[in-house]
């Protein structure tokens, strides 16, 4: 099984809200190529990842998001306080895709 890996640079974004969750959208390439190449998907077509941003690793899901036509990542409250990240700050992530089939 090939190991899919991915870098890029993408800006945090949060969603409306009083408890808005924040994300990272994922480049279109990035997007199109994890789909094409995936064939295990979870709850809500989601794909399991290993991310890192800076010195954080985690393990979690990327979801697709019809109305950006990309997958999402979701960044959780440890890790922007771990890396210092606020929303509109762009990121530089590592991303691996767990299984793939």
């Amino acid at each position: 099984m090939e190991v899919q890996q991915y870098e890029f640079d993408t800006p945090v974004w949060r969603t409306p809200g009083e408890t808005g969750w924040y994300f990272a959208t994922l480049p279109h390439d990035v997007s199109d190529d994890i789909d094409a190449r995936t064939e295990v998907r979870a709850g809500f077509g989601s794909v399991r990842v290993r991310v890192r941003v800076g010195a954080t690793e985690w393990e979690t899901s990327v979801f697709p998001d019809r109305r950006r036509g990309s997958y999402v990542l979701p960044v959780k409250k440890a890790v922007r306080k771990a890396e210092g990240i606020a929303e509109g700050a762009r990121i530089r992530i590592a991303l691996t895709v767990l299984r793939t089939a």
